[in-house]
């Protein structure tokens, strides 16, 4: 599996209260949570690789009914934002570790 700890120090650091206490993370398939999400250019696309495994969890926002998902492997991170079944996914940060 990919590097836990690793990947928790990084996601710690990026400065999203809700994601600071993040203490765990889930095997996931990559067909699982792979969201079409909005890119910082304006274009909406899919970032992860349907075929592959990811560390990942979900943590809801404090101040609104949206979501973050972390998807992690070992080469990168990604942080999404979105509303109820992954509706309206928005990249907020991709990391390469």
């Amino acid at each position: 599996m990919h590097d836990s700890e690793k990947i928790l120090r990084r996601l710690h650091t990026l400065g999203i209260p809700e994601l600071t206490t993040v203490q765990a993370l889930n095997a996931l398939p990559g067909s699982y949570i792979n969201l079409a999400c909005r890119l910082p250019n304006g274009q909406t696309a899919k970032i992860l690789d349907d075929s592959k495994s990811y560390s990942a969890t979900q943590v809801e926002r404090t101040d609104n009914e949206r979501c973050y998902g972390v998807a992690a492997d070992d080469e990168q991170l990604a942080v999404y934002e979105y509303g109820c079944n992954g509706a309206d996914a928005v990249l907020v940060a991709w990391i390469k570790l």
